[in-house]
């Protein structure tokens, strides 16, 4: 394949890392339940890198309409670990992403909290507080620009062309980072700048070329390349195989799972679930702006299986498992029911449906899917009771 370079050892499926002695969250500790009060109550030994807390996005159009993007999300993400955020498109998933980092619109308002940890590494008590968790919702744009972005949270971005400057070529906006971030000059810069480009695979004899001289799959790994480029302790990555063949997304998927290996965090936002599946320590379902599972990625792709009917649905619609999709179309977000968004594409629906089901041991739903369920040979589920 053009531009190809040789492949880093891929790490294996359902990772499970131990970092200093400590489970890291999707090991050996339950799986944090979705809701308000339903999220995990850490042990003093664990300290996440992430903390979001009833997280809701709300857009006002014109039309004095409220568009409920995101709604009462919360997780926990720890250092050393991988949460793969999947869902439809239109669920949210990249608006969270955007309100993490202060990236949205005008009309958009948030409310919940996010509180970024500093690396256990970093944890020492320093003076004036310097050890604070920062709240990303409430932070100003200045404390965004110059403390966050980049520096404290990497993003790859869904749509890279804009995020690209059009004017200018990918290698001296990479060398600009790496000059800004790693304060590196001459020959020293020149080759750190080689190095970034080969981390995200993009081909050091196109560096010379703008954004719209790049195909969609170099424009995402220019991104990628970019994003990797500080090492920062918590990493967004929002669709980063976009454009990309199969052997590029696993490479890709690799080197972002290689991220956290020194105790940084990985929030992937995808629709590929065989890429999720090939990195996540755990899985963040979405639908409609609310997360309805949330669970260790070993048991949710393999035995028992998913317990939400819509996370269910996503697997089975794998061209590798039941190809079945998943039947009906997502809500409006702007004319959303009282009760489960769900059920209306549901068959395990029933009365009960009609209210919003409270969050509990990481589902929400009134009727979630039996565990205990076999994986067939094929891939098929069998065993599946209400």
């Amino acid at each position: 394949m053009a531009h190809a370079l040789p492949r880093p050892v891929p790490h294996r499926a359902h990772p499970r890392h131990r970092l200093a002695g400590r489970c890291v969250a999707g090991t050996d500790q339950p799986a944090a339940p979705i809701g308000a009060d339903a999220v995990s109550r850490p042990s003093e030994t664990f300290r996440p890198l992430l903390r979001v807390r009833e997280l809701s996005v709300r857009f006002r159009t014109r039309g004095g309409r409220d568009i409920a993007a995101v709604s009462e999300v919360s997780f926990d993400l720890a250092a050393g670990e991988c949460l793969a955020l999947v869902g439809e498109s239109g669920c949210g998933k990249s608006v969270l992403a955007s309100a993490l980092l202060g990236l949205l619109p005008a009309n958009a308002r948030t409310s919940g909290s996010a509180l970024l940890h500093h690396p256990a590494r970093d944890a020492a008590p320093g003076p004036a507080g310097q050890d604070r968790p920062l709240d990303l919702l409430a932070a100003d744009e200045a404390t965004l620009a110059r403390t966050v972005r980049g520096r404290r949270v990497g993003l790859v971005p869904q749509s890279p062309a804009a995020h690209l400057t059009p004017v200018r070529t990918v290698g001296s906006q990479l060398a600009e980072i790496v000059r800004e971030l790693k304060g590196l000059r001459g020959k020293e810069l020149a080759e750190a700048t080689l190095a970034a480009a080969a981390r995200a695979a993009f081909p050091a004899d196109h560096l010379d070329r703008c954004p719209h001289q790049l195909s969609g799959g170099l424009a995402q790994r220019a991104a990628t390349a970019l994003a990797l480029v500080g090492d920062a302790p918590l990493l967004l990555a929002d669709e980063p195989t976009t454009g990309l063949d199969r052997e590029l997304v696993e490479r890709t998927v690799d080197e972002l799972r290689a991220h956290t290996d020194d105790g940084r965090g990985l929030l992937l936002i995808t629709h590929d679930l065989p890429a999720a599946e090939r990195v996540a320590d755990r899985v963040a379902v979405m639908y409609a702006g609310r997360l309805v599972e949330l669970a260790e990625a070993g048991p949710f792709f393999g035995a028992p299986g998913p317990r939400h009917p819509y996370a269910d649905g996503l697997l089975a619609a794998l061209p590798e498992r039941d190809f079945v999709p998943v039947p009906g179309m997502p809500p409006e977000l702007g004319d959303l029911p009282d009760g489960c968004a769900f059920a209306p594409r549901c068959a395990r629906a029933g009365a009960e449906c009609a209210q919003l089901p409270v969050p509990s041991d990481g589902v929400a739903c009134h009727h979630p899917v039996t565990t205990g369920r076999s994986v067939s040979a094929s891939g098929r589920r069998e065993g599946s009771t209400a």
